[in-house]
């Protein structure tokens, strides 16, 4: 019995039987519906439940593969835009998209001023974008330059077992200076990742990653800008050439596409645009609450998959966990330079820790009084906050960076880590920055005068 026969039979309803799995399904989430009705809540599970959920589709062949022409970038689908990064380059060969990973130590530099040594893919972390088409047959190659072994997971692909990448599992770990292939075709789209599955929390922990965005083969309106983010943490000792991967709590630097502000580039869009930024999660412990100012969007997508119209909602902040993604979308509506950032107060500055004393309201002269007998330019900070530290420009150690600030229009930005701009223009430059936006006057936040006190009778 060849394959489409045995596809037949697995659908056909058996004789005396009258009810199917799909049938008890429907049912079900029509009773769903209609309690729901009873009771005047409009039945959203029941509408966003999946089509894939009720029936899963049967892996594709080679055969089924090569009749599916490959997408095309910018005919087929919107090419994403990896802010700090880039996309990984393919071949055709007869009709499959070939690409190629080589897993390698390299330095990267997270902020300028903070250089290590970490490991990841074609010499960056994260790895470029891997990015195709539902229904493309892909052929990956990855190379192994590290010291170990390694594995490459597909994080939330459908294919086979045997490609999952799971060292020990469901391949042999791929050896130091070995080349291993994987291949199947893309059953679903979405956003999805990709890590190493081989000495987990050291591979990751020290930068192999990276994520594997899957455009629908028909696809409904495409956005106008389409972006990808990938959130990690990291701890790097003053002073230290290497993130350490065997810290559990203590996380100093938080990055997107593996960098940390001042160092995220700025996410460009024209006004009325309509956008979409798809963000992953492939921190070592932390959720991320990503928060942006100005604008609403909606929540469109997980890593399994579209959202129903009728199930998405509208946020200003988006929880993304730990292994997962979330695709958010919305119009540029509203000119400005506008802050996103992760709501974790702890996750937007830079190399700092809990180890020291809080100062906050302390009186400093004592200690100032003591110290500078041995350090004569000693002086206590933190007793009136933290803020503005950037702007006095003090020296760092050497493998370091400020723990708050970059350049603003207004003086600096007090803020570092999970954090960067989305700049809404009416008109962008054809190439670089837009620089920074001019707000129409009257439009800017400023100190009232007296006049304007004692007219709204507040007392300054």
């Amino acid at each position: 019995m060849d394959e489409e026969q045995t596809m037949t039979s697995i659908d056909r309803k058996p004789e005396g039987t009258t009810l199917s799995r799909r049938d008890m399904m429907r049912q079900g989430a029509a009773a769903i519906a209609g309690g729901a009705l009873v009771m005047g809540v409009r039945p959203v599970l029941a509408q966003a439940m999946p089509a894939e959920l009720e029936t899963p589709a049967p892996p594709p062949t080679l055969r089924d593969a090569r009749k599916t022409p490959p997408g095309r970038p910018g005919v087929d689908y919107t090419p994403v835009i990896t802010p700090n990064g880039t996309t990984l380059p393919f071949r055709l060969v007869n009709g499959v998209k070939v690409f190629h990973l080589t897993a390698e130590a390299f330095t990267h530099e997270f902020a300028p001023g903070l250089r290590v040594t970490c490991w990841g893919y074609n010499g960056r972390t994260p790895g470029p974008t891997i990015e195709a088409v539902e229904g493309d047959r892909v052929r990956i190659y990855v190379t192994n330059r590290l010291p170990e072994p390694t594995s490459v997971h597909w994080h939330g692909m459908l294919l086979p077992a045997g490609m999952d990448g799971v060292a020990g599992l469901s391949q042999a770990p791929i050896p130091v200076n070995a080349t291993f292939k994987y291949e199947f075709t893309l059953r679903q789209h979405g956003t999805l990742m990709y890590h190493a599955h081989y000495d987990e929390m050291v591979q990751q922990g020290l930068g192999l990653m990276g994520m594997f965005v899957i455009h629908p083969r028909h696809p409904g309106a495409r956005p106008d800008r389409d972006f990808v983010l990938l959130s990690s943490e990291w701890k790097v000792p003053i002073g230290a050439s290497r993130p350490d991967p065997n810290e559990m709590t203590e996380f100093n630097i938080l990055t997107f596409n593996g960098k940390a502000f001042p160092a995220t580039e700025p996410l460009q869009m024209q006004l009325g645009e309509r956008v979409r930024i798809r963000f992953g999660n492939l921190s070592a412990m932390s959720h991320h609450p990503i928060h942006v100012h100005g604008l609403r969007w909606r929540v469109v997508a997980t890593d399994g998959g579209d959202i129903a119209v009728a199930g998405q909602w509208p946020e200003t902040t988006v929880l993304v966990p730990v292994g997962t993604t979330r695709t958010v979308e919305f119009v540029a509506d509203n000119p400005g330079d506008w802050a996103m950032h992760c709501h974790m107060t702890h996750h937007i500055m830079n190399q700092m820790g809990h180890g020291g004393t809080n100062m906050v309201g302390a009186d400093p002269g004592a200690i100032d009084a003591l110290t500078s007998k041995l350090l004569p330019d000693y002086m206590t900070m933190g007793e009136k906050g933290m803020g503005g530290m950037a702007e006095m420009g003090m020296p760092v150690p050497d493998g370091s960076i400020a723990m708050l600030g970059g350049a603003g229009p207004h003086g600096s930005i007090d803020m570092g880590g999970m954090f960067t701009i989305l700049k809404i223009r009416e008109r962008l430059p054809r190439d670089g920055d837009s620089g920074w936006y001019r707000n129409p006057p009257g439009t800017v936040a400023v100190e009232a005068t007296a006049d304007e006190l004692r007219r709204d009778g507040i007392s300054g």
